[in-house]
């Protein structure tokens, strides 16, 4: 009974540790980038086990996943890390514009959420900061689980079906947002 047991539960380099924080998983979130792209030009330089290693993939089963395989899941590592970063620019601005928004914004303010009082916009904006803070966090926190199941085949784990069709969706999502985003800048 035990024996069978362990052979189904999933390798530990998988399962986040006990100690493993919230703040742990915000860290892991923001570094999806430079992990990724670090790990791309070390699979591309033919290092594809420190290419593992930095994708947080462990010395599981899947230790014998080739080159291309491994740049593969680097790149949609570099793609997710841009998720996040623009997941984080978000946090950073709502942040920036709703708690702090008497400091950034010296006004007038008669056209401003809120206003025409400095204190009536202020409350406005950091009401209007807080859904977007809390979605923000959760954001980071799930593209941090959704890379791990990214990548638990190179732990020798099964993924998910689900798991590359949101990857990708999540990605065009972004995209389409960062150009709608400049768009109104102009």
């Amino acid at each position: 009974m035990n024996a069978s047991r362990n052979a189904t539960a999933p390798a530990p380099s998988s399962m986040p540790s006990r100690g493993a924080g919230f703040g742990r998983r915000m860290g892991e979130a923001l570094t999806l980038f430079p992990a990724g792209l670090f790990a791309l030009v070390m699979a591309l330089g033919g290092q594809a086990a420190p290419a593992r290693r930095t994708l947080r993939a462990g010395a599981g089963a899947g230790a014998g996943a080739g080159r291309v395989r491994v740049m593969a899941y680097a790149f949609l590592t570099v793609l997710l890390g841009v998720l996040a970063l623009i997941v984080a620019g978000v946090l950073a601005m709502g942040t920036a514009r709703g708690l702090f928004y008497g400091f950034v914004d010296s006004g007038p303010y008669d056209h401003s959420w809120g206003g025409p009082s400095k204190a009536g916009a202020w409350l406005a904006h950091f009401a209007v900061s807080l859904p977007v803070t809390a979605v923000s966090i959760g954001l980071l926190y799930g593209l941090t689980a959704l890379h791990r199941r990214l990548t638990a085949p190179l732990r020798g784990e099964r993924r998910p079906a689900w798991v590359l069709p949101i990857v990708l969706l999540s990605c065009v999502g972004a995209s389409l947002f960062v150009v709608a985003f400049s768009h109104q800048l102009h």
